[in-house]
Formats: C-alpha cells, sequence, structure tokens
C-alpha cells in the first residue's frame, strides 16, 4: 500500500526498499504455495477475460499476492483505457 501511495506522490524508491518489496513477494507465494509461473498463469488468464469487456494498459498491468496475518488475498492493478460497450449487445446476437 505504501508503495501505491509513494507511486502516486512521485517518489522515487530507494534500493532497500525494493529490495524489501521483493523479499516480501517472495515470502507471500511461498506461503500461499504460488509459482511465479502459476501467477503469470492467472495474470494472462485475467488479461483475457478482461479485455472481452474493456481495453486495459497490459504494460503497466500488476497482478500480485498480499498477506495479511492468515489470510492471502489477490491484488490486481489494471489501468482501464476504455470500457467496450458494444459487448453485451454483441454477445445477446451470438447466443441467439
Amino acid at each position: 500500500m505504501l508503495e501505491f501511495i509513494n507511486k502516486m506522490l512521485g517518489r522515487e524508491n530507494s534500493s532497500k526498499d525494493v529490495a524489501k518489496e521483493r523479499l516480501r513477494l517472495v515470502l507471500v507465494h511461498d506461503r500461499a504455495s504460488i509459482s511465479p509461473q502459476m501467477l503469470n498463469n492467472l495474470k494472462e488468464d485475467l488479461i483475457k477475460v478482461i479485455t472481452n469487456y474493456m481495453e486495459i494498459d497490459e504494460s503497466a498491468l500488476e497482478v500480485n499476492l498480499s498477506q495479511d496475518d492468515r489470510e492471502v488475498a489477490l491484488v490486481a492493478n489494471i489501468p482501464v483505457v476504455r470500457m467496450k460497450r458494444d459487448y453485451a449487445a454483441n454477445r445477446e446476437k451470438v447466443q441467439l
């Protein structure tokens, strides 16, 4: 969360902060028993589904695991370029 606030305020991360964040992510992945490959596959699947409904900036998309005491949460930051308003109409036509 602090990293997000720092990005919004335009603050640079020190190498210490970057290393600390990387270690935190490694520990969360280890505790959640999810490999980096599995997380990458999940990210690709999310992109496939979400792009049915909206255009997104895939290069800025972030998908991570976050751990809070006993719970692990999937956290996604997905920059939306625009909504695909015609998706629902096209889907109804296909189903008919």
